[in-house]
Order: structure tokens, then C-alpha cells, then sequence
């Protein structure tokens, strides 16, 4: 007898929805504050501030996993090929991402990265899907370019020169590297641990690289300010934004999720004001709404859509400790447990 196809995922209610919005929208946000908070950091070495942020957010976050109803067992669970993704994830979306906007902001000013990176929501809409598989959504995509034309007109484009343009689009690539390469990670570890590992991943290959280049002079006593700015780094920055980014995803999708990158480059530019490297003015407001209209059209159209989940995705809690068996077992008896098992998608 023929069986129905189980569904990849599960559909998204609407409160689903819109708590994924929030905390992509919220993630984002605090994201782009750190821009500024990089800002402040100019003179203190950059892998080491980095270990030093990454390090203490994974006491959080792994401290908070371990007191989830699975605890650490999924990372213990995890194939070696995954804790290689996850090794990658550290390289290119965190370690390397800070680097490049760290370099980028020697010689050219918060907004160039900031808008550069921006950018990231043409380009997740475009290879989000393409990497599962499916045609990318010409609504989504041009939502998308939307967002993107409006973080343009927040920032403008700042002073740069060449060294600074570079090191912008290699934040770009990271940024993109942390939503994408990421997908796979979601379902086995959930969005709390796959923070944890990540960063403590991320603060062990900052501070290897640091010792190699630069020595014991990685790492040295802050000043006040840099204090504060690393603390702002780690807590707010890595360990609530992180854990309602991979939220978000896990519930909108990447697609739809790598549209709130565009409120990063508001942010910044909301926050700049702070340190006194800018002033909100008319092109802000008008940019920030082209952004907030790029971000509602590409959630209805996605909505509209089906928007597809991406690799490895679903919106809803995920247990692959549990064998499919078990679970087909619960519902059809064993016998017929036992003939569909090796069909069954976990």
C-alpha cells in the first residue's frame, strides 16, 4: 500500500510567525549596535577582544543548554562532518566577520561596513534556496533588493578608500556564511546550543590565531571603555542575538529571517549618533522605511508562498536522538513501523 509523503515541515501558525519576526527583527538590531561598539575597540587586539567575547558567551549559553530537557547530549551526539560545518560556521561567520569589520573600520567609517553588509538579504534570497534545491522567489528576492536600497540610503556610503571596501564585502561574505552555513546545525542542536558550541568554537580559534601572530600580547587588561564594549559584545550581541537569530530562522526560514539583516545597517546608524560618528537625519528615515517595507513584503509574499523552510530547517522543536521508528511506531503500530522506517525523512 502506498503511504502519503510526510511533509518536510510543519505549518507555521501565525504567533509562530511573528515571534520569529520579532526575534530576527531584535537580533538584527543588536547585531547592528555592534558596529559602533567595534568602533571603540580600535585599539585593543582584535582576536584577543574576540576570544575574550566569544569565551565568556559560551559559559552562558552552554550553561543554559545543559539546563534544557536534553542538556549537551546533541553536541555529544553530533557526526564529526557537522563539527566540521561547525569549525567553518566559527571561521567565517564570527571570527572572521569581526576581523574584516574590525580591518574595514581602520580606514573607513562604521557606515561602509555597515551598509555593505546590508547586502546580505539579496544575497541569502538568492542562495538560501538555491542551496536546497529550489528556485529563489522573485518576491522574496525583490523584497529583498528593497531592504537593501533602503540600508543604502540610511547610511549613504561614508569615506572609505580600497583597503576598507575590501574588507566590507569580506563582512559580507561572513555574514551570509554565519545564516547559511549554519542550516544544517539547527535541527540536531537546536538555536541555544548551536550558539554555545559555536562560540566556544569561535573563542578557541580566535585566541589560537591571536597567540600565533601576536603572542601574549593578544590578550591584555582593557581600558574602561573597551570593558564595556566587549561586555556589550558578548551578552546582548552574542548571546541573546544569536540564540533569536537561529530562532528566527528555525521559524521564518533563512529566506524570510535574512531579510531582517537590513535593519543591521539601521541600527548602526540609529546607535552611531552615540560615539558621535553620525547624525539621524531625513535619508535615515526615508531609508529605514524602504527597509521596514522591504522586510513586511518579503514576509507576505514568503507567507504566501509556503516560503520554504531551507536545508536541514523546520520552525518547530527537533528531536534526532529519537529514532523515526519510535515515532511512526507510536502512530501506525510496530508492523507497519518497520516497512515504512526506511523511508521515513527525520
Amino acid at each position: 500500500m502506498n503511504r502519503p509523503t510526510r511533509p518536510r515541515t510543519r505549518p507555521r501558525s501565525a504567533a509562530s510567525g511573528a515571534s520569529g519576526a520579532a526575534l530576527a527583527g531584535g537580533a538584527a538590531f543588536l547585531v547592528g549596535t555592534s558596529f559602533v561598539a567595534m568602533s571603540l575597540l580600535g585599539g585593543y587586539p582584535g582576536l584577543g577582544g574576540q576570544g575574550l567575547r566569544y569565551g565568556a558567551a559560551a559559559v552562558v549559553l552552554l550553561a543554559l543548554a545543559a539546563r534544557g530537557p536534553r542538556g549537551l547530549a546533541p553536541a555529544r551526539a553530533l557526526p564529526f562532518r557537522l563539527w566540521l560545518r561547525l569549525a567553518l560556521l566559527a571561521a567565517t561567520g564570527m571570527v572572521g566577520f569581526n576581523l574584516a569589520v574590525l580591518t574595514a573600520e581602520r580606514s573607513a567609517e562604521p557606515a561602509v561596513p555597515g551598509v555593505v553588509v546590508g547586502c546580505a538579504p539579496l544575497a541569502i534570497a538568492v542562495l538560501a534556496p538555491l542551496l536546497d534545491r529550489r528556485r529563489p522567489s522573485p518576491r522574496i528576492a525583490g523584497a529583498a533588493l528593497l531592504v537593501v536600497v533602503g540600508a543604502a540610503v540610511v547610511q549613504g556610503f561614508g569615506r572609505t578608500d580600497a583597503a576598507g571596501l575590501g574588507f566590507s564585502l569580506l563582512a559580507l561574505l561572513g555574514e551570509v556564511a554565519f545564516g547559511l552555513v549554519a542550516l544544517p546545525l539547527i535541527p540536531p542542536l537546536g538555536p541555544l546550543l548551536l550558539s554555545g558550541c559555536a562560540c566556544a568554537a569561535g573563542s578557541v580559534q580566535a585566541l589560537q590565531l591571536g597567540l600565533l601572530l601576536q603572542g601574549p600580547a593578544v590578550l591584555r587588561l582593557p581600558t574602561a571603555t573597551q570593558a564595556l564594549a566587549l561586555a556589550w559584545m558578548a551578552l546582548p550581541v552574542t548571546v541573546l542575538a544569536f540564540w533569536a537569530w537561529y530562532t528566527g530562522v528555525q521559524r521564518l526560514g533563512p529566506e524570510r529571517a535574512g531579510l531582517f539583516s537590513g535593519v543591521i545597517p539601521v541600527a548602526a546608524a540609529a546607535t552611531a549618533p552615540l560615539v558621535g560618528t553620525g547624525t539621524p537625519g531625513v535619508g535615515q528615515l526615508a531609508g529605514s522605511l524602504l527597509v521596514a517595507g522591504g522586510v513586511v513584503a518579503g514576509l507576505v509574499a514568503g507567507a504566501g508562498a509556503g516560503g520554504g523552510a531551507g536545508p536541514g530547517v523546520a520552525p518547530v522543536a527537533h528531536h534526532p536522538v529519537r529514532p523515526a521508528g519510535l515515532r511512526l511506531r507510536q502512530r501506525r503500530g510496530a508492523a507497519s513501523a518497520e516497512s515504512s522506517a526506511s523511508t521515513s525523512q527525520v
